[in-house]
């Protein structure tokens, strides 16, 4: 199936900001021509803070994966009273997708890793946040690791180093105590490509 532009399709005619502070919060109105062709006038908030990226490091010889635990504050506003069990990831704070990965699972986890693969990079969640996050698997080993990892104390951050085995990570996303969509999606892929039985 083809492609199909935007570029005709959308008139910006206001774009108001709301807020400038972690992230930028903007306000859009904007004309959008619909597949009947007609045109129809939309309000959306976008909210803006990055790109990012995503790695779940695995031990192919263990069946381990290797995880973090720490505060989400907008999970805990949602509901949600448990730290959160991802993959690590951040923001890339202006560097190239690998280049931001590997210095962020060496500062949430403590290793340091040699080969990493891309995978994609979607669009988390198209319908009001502008972020692409760029997903990366790595082999890793109890040898890989260089330091206690923790992360970065000015930045607020307190984690928690996970060397689960895999299949007890992948119960936990059956039984909801892995929730984080981004860990849940390559705890899938490794399942398919890497840790088939």
């Amino acid at each position: 199936m083809p492609a199909r532009t935007l570029q005709d399709r959308v008139r910006i005619r206001e774009a108001a900001l709301l807020s400038d502070n972690w992230g930028k919060l903007t306000r859009y109105r904007f004309d959008l021509r619909r597949s009947d062709g007609q045109w129809q006038e939309q309000t959306r908030e976008v909210y803006d803070r990055g790109h990012g990226a995503v790695l779940l490091a695995y031990d192919l010889e263990r069946r381990h994966v290797l995880l973090t635990r720490q505060f989400r504050l907008p999970a805990f506003v949602a509901g949600h009273q448990e730290e959160m069990i991802e993959a690590p990831a951040g923001l890339l704070d202006k560097l190239d997708p690998e280049t931001r990965i590997r210095a962020e699972v060496e500062e949430e986890t403590g290793y340091r890793l040699g080969k990493v693969e891309r995978l994609f990079a979607p669009f988390m969640s198209p319908g009001s946040v502008t972020e692409q996050v760029t997903f990366f698997i790595a082999p890793y080993s109890p040898d890989d690791r260089v330091s206690n990892g923790g992360g970065l104390e000015e930045e607020g951050e307190d984690i928690e180093v996970l060397d689960l085995a895999f299949d007890e990570a992948f119960a936990m996303v059956r039984d909801g105590r892995i929730c984080d969509g981004k860990t849940i999606l390559l705890l899938y892929y490794l399942a398919l490509t890497v840790f088939r039985d």
